[in-house]
């Protein structure tokens, strides 16, 4: 529920990052100014008593963030893959809410696999052991298949993490609301939608059902693809709480010190994770959306492995023309179209000024150009891109919070792997790639192709259909009004989209 009951939890959460000295260490990391660490402290003194304690073995933002629970950690995995904007020391501290976080007991895992499954685990694998990597939702143990002897990875949600998650979520929705009526001029970023859309998608996770399905079509789309591998889903053994796949064997993306000894170029391998994220997201409108370096390893030969499939984007084939065409005029430098792309799009108010916000795009994009990227704070960036949208009245587009939440946490991990990496340079050949296939005389004769496929669908129907209309214009007279002056140009436009079709239609008979 998400009334002011929530309150209760938004002090909790204040009081425990205050008794566990995560507040104070936080802020100084985050290089946040002496009057808001003063006032941080001050405010949760007073309730320091009413926080949790979390486990005193581990550092003060991991063990703020693990005894605040799942929805907590979530947002602290995203922020351990970006050091350039929350310093190392932080950074290093949150990575171990990727995978090593406290497992729950062996023998429960196995209950719940008897539960769901319907036969006993030690009938169904003939191995199954102590849990090997432990998250937020759920942890993974490594069995062995009884019947065909196939090793597998068998994945188990966290006794009770859909109730937890839930009332975290509601104190989230509570604190958005709230913003959204002491502070008017936040409802143009639409918290309460963009909680909305991050509800929906972890909701997602907590139906092994539907990951499972999810990995079966990432696994479709990408076993084309050369140096990415996605393990294979063993169907009768999964089930909404318990999900099995083939097992993957290689060394973790996070640990440099392991991939160096195993003679790995790491340079090549942050380029290929930014440009494999790339590739999905335009190719395929679908992809991996939880990219951190828990979710990853390198195998023998070098081919990156990806794990965890329940949080997966997927954005339509408009929105992709519209960011491929968004990058690529960041690629090019030409400010004026990226623009215009926003305009068109209705990403910016009509009533804006193209050419002000054009330079605005400009004062953002330059510094990128021509230096070294150890040299961009990202941090500083995002903020003046914040600068810019609140100037020129951008809304919050939800349909992309997920793709450019992904974009960040990607670049975090290809940073790691080379501090000296260049977003743009690799993501050029890629976006190249698709403007040519996809927007450009190639694309107009293949939409207009798909356009005579959907016409020539209902073409049985189009007679009686236009008999209907004819029949319902006779029996009700039309009110007499004044002739419009958009008449003439939609008459117009429906002359110019069947000459369009017929040039679609003569250059695919020819």
């Amino acid at each position: 529920m998400r009334g002011p009951h929530n309150i209760w939890r938004l002090v909790q959460t204040l009081a425990t990052m205050e008794r566990t000295g995560a507040n104070r260490f936080v802020l100084e990391q985050l290089g946040a100014p002496a009057s808001v660490r003063a006032a941080a402290r001050v405010m949760g003194w007073p309730f320091k008593w009413l926080g949790e304690n979390g486990d005193e073995a581990l550092p003060p933002a991991t063990r703020a963030i693990t005894a605040l629970g799942p929805a907590y950690i979530k947002f602290g995995q995203i922020l351990s893959t970006r050091p350039d904007v929350v310093g190392d020391e932080l950074a290093v501290q949150l990575r171990v809410l990727q995978d090593k976080l406290p497992p729950f007991p062996t023998e429960i895992a196995k209950e719940t696999v008897a539960q769901e499954l319907g036969e006993p685990a030690d009938e169904l694998f003939s191995e199954f052991s102590e849990p090997i990597a432990a998250a937020s939702i759920a942890q993974v143990h490594r069995a062995r298949i009884a019947r065909t002897g196939e090793l597998v990875a068998v994945k188990v949600l966290r006794p009770g993490v859909e109730r937890n998650f839930r009332k975290d979520i509601d104190a989230f929705y509570f604190a958005a609301s709230t913003i959204e009526l002491l502070a008017p001029f936040s409802r143009r970023l639409r918290p309460t939608d963009v909680i909305a859309h991050f509800d929906g998608v972890v909701t997602g996770e907590l139906d092994l059902r539907i990951e499972t399905a999810q990995a079966a079509e990432f696994v479709a789309n990408t076993e084309n693809d050369k140096g990415f591998t996605v393990p294979r889903v063993i169907w009768p053994l999964s089930s909404r709480r318990v999900m099995t796949m083939s097992w993957c064997e290689g060394v973790p993306i996070g640990d440099n010190a392991a991939l160096d000894a195993a003679g790995h170029d790491r340079r090549a391998i942050g380029e290929r994770v930014l440009s494999m994220f790339l590739r999905h997201a335009l190719r395929d409108g679908y992809f991996h959306a939880d990219m951190h370096q828990g979710n990853m390893k390198v195998g023998a030969s070098g081919e990156i492995q990806c794990f965890d499939f329940g949080i997966m984007g997927r954005i339509d084939e408009y929105t992709r023309r519209v960011y491929a065409e968004i990058l690529y005029g960041f690629i090019r430098r030409d400010y004026r179209r990226v623009a215009e792309v926003h305009f068109e799009a209705g990403y910016v108010p009509a009533d804006r000024e193209i050419d002000e916000f054009a330079q605005a795009l400009r004062s953002v994009g330059e510094p990128i150009f021509g230096m070294d990227a150890t040299h961009i704070s990202m941090a500083k960036l995002l903020a003046y891109l914040f600068e810019v949208t609140e100037r020129f009245g951008m809304a919050t587009r939800t349909e992309l919070i997920l793709l450019q939440r992904t974009m960040v946490v990607v670049e975090g991990v290809a940073r790691s792997l080379n501090p000296s990496i260049n977003i743009w340079e690799v993501a050029r050949p890629i976006v190249e790639e698709y403007i040519k296939e996809n927007i450009g005389p190639k694309a107009v004769v293949r939409d207009l192709g798909r356009t005579v496929r959907v016409l020539s669908r209902f073409g049985p129907r189009l007679p009686e259909l236009a008999e209907a209309a004819l029949i319902r214009q006779s029996q009700t007279p039309p009110e007499p009004r004044r002739r419009s002056w958009m008449q003439p140009l939609l008459w117009m436009g429906a002359g110019a989209a069947l000459t369009w079709i017929g040039a679609g239609l003569a250059l695919l008979l020819s």
